[in-house]
């Protein structure tokens, strides 16, 4: 079978590309190109990457080649990324690359080579089932990526594998150096892809224009200036700049509202304050795996943002793609913007878009 591998750079695509070869499949191995940008010293940041994916494939012994995407990177992800945060919302664009991009014009230019097949290195599995193809978390429980694949609907799924799904990673790692790949102990990357070790206040600076203002207390109070609303998030207590206060209980800062009619940053003292947490959450833009919700109304479990432990809740499904989620604990800081994923077990359900909490 001739199987297409989008190489990264990084341990875990090579190894997928290692074991579909000794798999005895006819394996190719493109580098994707989606952001166009040089470093300080004039150099392109995915210049070092292309190398290892050069040296990986050689090393395997498959063709490689490099494809760009960066228009399409630009039109479909990096747009609506800037649009979020004009919203004064935090978007998760990792997840909009994956169903824009790479299993979606990555996966058609994967077919017109001929591939039958798409290999990513994600940590997820696949469960073939009579009405559909199942997304299931991997087994490794501190690199599971099925979070930011829900939005993936049975056709790319359908031509998707992902063969180091069911490996923890220190395995990935450890087959990569028995092979001699040369990215065996690369670290792993973090963060927006394309920004990268960059600091994020000063990238953002470079596309949308900045609006200072006050920040301010539950009663009014004015008590610092932020640099503006777009680069703070709720539950955000790290530089909001008024940690030496002497008034009040003494507490760490927090932030708890971004009020956007009157361009103030909301503050309260204390992890536990009441302005951080809910139970109810409006969202939308729901998207299902299997095409529609197991029902109009379910139990499950959920994940408001990655990493974070599966927490209990109650869906209810809307029209359009609303979803009204309410949780059976508390939850922090749920971040309008941010993606809630829903999973019975181990199998990923789908999920939406946060936009309120109540």
């Amino acid at each position: 079978m001739r199987i297409v591998v989008g190489m990264s750079g990084g341990v875990d695509s090579a190894v997928s590309a290692l074991l579909l070869k000794r798999a005895g499949h006819d394996v190719i191995g493109v580098f994707m190109k989606n952001w166009e940008e040089k470093d300080a010293d004039g150099v392109c940041t995915a210049t070092a990457d292309w190398d290892d994916v050069r040296a990986c494939c050689e090393t395997i012994g498959i063709p490689y080649y490099a494809v760009n995407f960066a228009r399409e990177y630009r039109e479909r992800v990096f747009s609506l990324f800037l649009d979020e945060y004009r919203k004064g919302r935090t978007p998760n664009p990792d997840v909009l690359c994956n169903r824009e991009i790479k299993f979606a014009a990555f996966l058609d230019f994967a077919l017109k080579l001929g591939a039958e097949r798409l290999a990513t290195g994600h940590f997820c599995r696949l469960r073939e089932e009579a009405d559909g193809v199942r997304l299931l978390r991997g087994v490794d429980p501190n690199k599971d990526q099925s979070y930011f694949l829900y939005m993936l609907t049975q056709r790319p799924l359908r031509k998707a594998v992902f063969p180091v799904g069911g490996m923890a990673k220190a395995q990935v790692r450890a087959l990569a150096a028995e092979a001699g790949l040369p990215v065996a102990r690369k670290r792993d990357s973090t963060g927006v892809c394309f920004i990268g070790e960059r600091d994020f206040k000063a990238f953002l600076q470079g596309f949308l224009p900045a609006q200072p203002g006050p920040i301010v207390t539950e009663d009014g109070e004015t008590v610092g200036r932020h640099d503006g609303l777009m680069y703070y998030t709720l539950g955000q207590r790290r530089g909001l700049g008024i940690g030496g206060r002497k008034d009040g209980s003494g507490e760490r800062w927090f932030v708890v509202e971004k009020d956007l009619a009157n361009n103030r940053l909301v503050v309260a003292q204390g992890n536990d304050s009441p302005r951080l947490y809910t139970t109810v959450c409006r969202a939308s833009g729901a998207t299902w795996i299997a095409g529609s919700a197991p029902s109009a109304s379910f139990d499950c479990t959920a994940k408001y943002r990655y990493r974070q432990p599966d927490q209990r809740v109650h869906v209810q499904t809307g029209p359009d793609g609303a979803v009204l989620v309410t949780a059976y604990t508390p939850q922090r800081a749920v971040t309008p913007g941010q993606s809630i994923v829903f999973y019975d077990g181990e199998v990923c359900l789908g999920g939406a878009i946060a936009d309120s909490a109540e």
